[in-house]
């Protein structure tokens, strides 16, 4: 006797894309959930699971593209600082776990429809929309309004502003400006790479790069050749992470609170749009 097939029905996990960057998935949420729960990133990180350097990423991810800030950190604990939400990230999680309901609701109403028309074979769709989706390597990922463009005969300069105090600066082809429908006031997310930023110990008039962000040492992570020395920002809210050299962080005498200026060029900025 043949088997029957059990039917296959369309499932997903919810990813949200808004103006504060495409940044917030059901791991993300887990996370934060965790967070709350325990009052410990370690503890969160073990819940989800994931490790606990890769946890630290996530909330610095989300804290610098966000319009305030999900997790704050306070000084002492059993391992070496504590974390608890602000009420803005627990609006952000009942508001997450709704939209999830209904997509799902959603989800299942477009299985039934599908297969009343004939369309058997669900399976090619979810294929399709998980070829659709985009992941981008680059470490850095800010979000904010543009303040202003300055155009030149093949280049514009876009500036965002990130808080207050905090802006940054990028420079794309006068093409790819006008395909992406740029203007001031709109809503980007711009990239940089870890690898393209350059650490100072003081100032160095002779560096030409656009972008210099002072900030304070927060962590390094040490590897075998190459180390990873995140900033955390004025405002609290935003860090950048470099990749510098073992022997680079040895000869700078880099270590945790101490004061530094990362520097990269807005050549090295790419932007891109969130809607």
């Amino acid at each position: 006797m043949k088997a029957t097939a059990t039917p296959t029905k369309l499932t997903g996990k919810l990813h949200i894309d808004t103006a504060m960057g495409s940044f917030l998935g059901d791991k993300r949420i887990r996370l934060l959930e965790a967070i709350d729960k325990t009052g410990s990133i370690s503890q969160a990180a073990k819940a989800v699971p994931m490790s606990y350097k890769a946890a630290w990423d996530a909330v610095d991810d989300m804290n610098n593209v966000a319009t305030e800030a999900l997790v704050h950190r306070s000084a002492g604990g059993r391992h070496g600082g504590g974390t608890e939400l602000t009420a803005f990230a627990r609006r952000l999680i009942a508001f997450y776990r709704a939209l999830e309901k209904e997509s799902q609701v959603a989800l299942e109403r477009l299985t039934g429809n599908l297969e009343q028309n004939g369309v058997a074979d669900i399976a090619d769709f979810r294929q399709v929309l998980k070829r659709m989706s985009m992941k981008t390597s680059a470490r850095n990922q800010f979000a904010g309004p543009i303040a202003t463009i300055k155009e030149g005969i093949v280049d514009a300069e876009i500036t965002l502003q990130l808080g207050p105090d905090l802006a940054l600066t990028a420079i794309v082809t006068r093409e790819s400006a006008e395909n992406m429908g740029l203007a001031v006031g709109r809503d980007v997310v711009a990239f940089v790479k870890a690898s393209s930023i350059l650490l100072l110990t003081g100032e160095d008039a002779h560096i030409s790069a656009r972008n210099r962000f002072a900030g304070t040492i927060a962590s390094i992570h040490e590897g075998p050749v190459n180390s990873e020395v995140t900033l955390s920002l004025p405002g609290g809210q935003h860090v950048l992470t470099a990749v510098v050299t073992e022997q680079s962080v040895k000869r700078l005498g880099l270590e945790a609170g101490q004061p530094l200026t990362a520097v990269f060029k807005a050549s090295s900025v790419f932007l891109a749009s969130t809607d």
